[in-house]
């Protein structure tokens, strides 16, 4: 099991810890509602330091990037960042990602850290362009400071104006007295709030002084769990969960980030499948009645059929009710539609909806 530069101070603060992706991570502190509330209406931090970054660089890099990539990574300006898929040659996706412009002919991928290794050996192996490729996952952490007052209440640790950075933008300037970090208007949760790219070295100084700057502001360290409620209610993806090796991005309703502009990796495919239509459909769902979804409980029609099972669920701390997303055949896909989930001995009916189930 492996460390990130934050653990100690997370056991220190009272940490639950658990083993993520290969990593001793902290899952909550004080609960999980209490942290979710927290990001929801104020300010919360989480560590996010076991993510993976990988540095694409030189006269071929977009050349790679494009390739390997479904969104249109040339659409990039130095300082914008872009959410993205790595498809395979099999319909399914390596990863999502997010693509950062650094400069020019320099960008960095983000990639989730259950998937580093196999990111790295998939892009080196269709990198027969020669662009240049540094794996900087070992030496770099992340924090995502997250929630409706993070602007203001970080907003004394930059000379930069962090109100200016529009969403999915970044800028390399000065933080909590480091310079050279990567301020990114980007997160997880759907509250708005900012991603710090540092050094390891560099990460201990920055979370003791976001703490600092946010006291007044009943900052909270948040874990992994709250991270997996928030994002569920916003209906953002679980690699491993709602998309994998066997998923298409064109089921997984990701269409909007599978750019046939261009060639890619199984892109002939994907734009036949996008054009016939996907067999089945990633649908959001929300309880008619009392329960909570979990992950692979079956989903059933009216007649108690197995129509699909349920990819991500939960008991929504901001709904109060019973949410979740899962793949069934597209004739129940529709908004409205009614389906059940199989909890236990019950079927309990659920209605299909839009996403984000949460609407600030």
């Amino acid at each position: 099991m492996r460390n990130t530069a934050l653990t100690e101070t997370h056991i220190a603060l009272g940490a639950k810890m658990v083993t993520f992706a290969g990593y001793n991570m902290p899952v909550q502190y004080e609960g999980v509602n209490a942290e979710h509330e927290t990001v929801r209406t104020g300010v919360g931090v989480f560590d996010v330091s076991h993510m993976g970054e990988f540095l694409i660089e030189g006269p071929h890099a977009l050349e790679l990037i494009q390739k390997v990539t479904s969104n249109d990574a040339s659409k990039l300006t130095i300082g914008k960042a872009q959410y993205s898929c790595l498809p395979n040659e099999d319909g399914g996706i390596v990863d999502d990602l997010i693509v950062y412009r650094i400069k020019e002919e320099t960008y960095l991928l983000v990639v989730n850290a259950s998937n580093i290794e196999k990111d790295w050996n998939w892009i080196s192996s269709k990198n027969d362009v020669g662009a240049t490729m540094r794996d900087l996952s070992d030496d770099y952490s992340l924090l995502a400071i997250q929630g409706p007052k993070a602007v203001e209440a970080m907003q004394s640790l930059s000379s930069h104006d962090l109100s200016a950075i529009n969403f999915y933008n970044f800028i390399v300037g000065d933080f909590a007295g480091i310079e050279h970090v990567i301020i990114s208007a980007t997160g997880y949760t759907g509250s708005g709030g900012f991603e710090i790219y540092c050094k390891n070295s560099e990460v201990k100084q920055i979370w003791d002084r976001v703490f600092e700057a946010g006291a007044a502001y009943n900052i909270k360290p948040i874990g992994l769990a709250a991270r997996d409620t928030l994002r569920l209610e916003m209906g953002y993806c679980l690699y491993g969960n709602d998309i994998d090796d066997t998923t298409s991005p064109i089921e997984a309703g990701l269409g909007w980030i599978t750019k046939f502009t261009k060639e890619f990796t199984n892109s002939e495919a994907l734009a036949d499948e996008k054009q016939r239509g996907p067999k089945r459909k990633l649908i959001a769902f929300e309880l008619d009645e009392r329960g909570i979804p979990r992950h692979g409980y079956d989903i059933v029609d009216g007649q108690g059929s197995k129509i699909g099972e349920v990819t991500s669920g939960t008991m929504s701390p901001s709904l109060n009710k019973g949410i979740g997303l899962g793949y069934v055949p597209t004739i129940f896909s529709e908004v409205g539609s009614k389906i059940n989930i199989q909890i236990r001995k019950n079927a309990i009916p659920a209605t299909v909806v839009k996403l984000p189930f949460y609407k600030s």
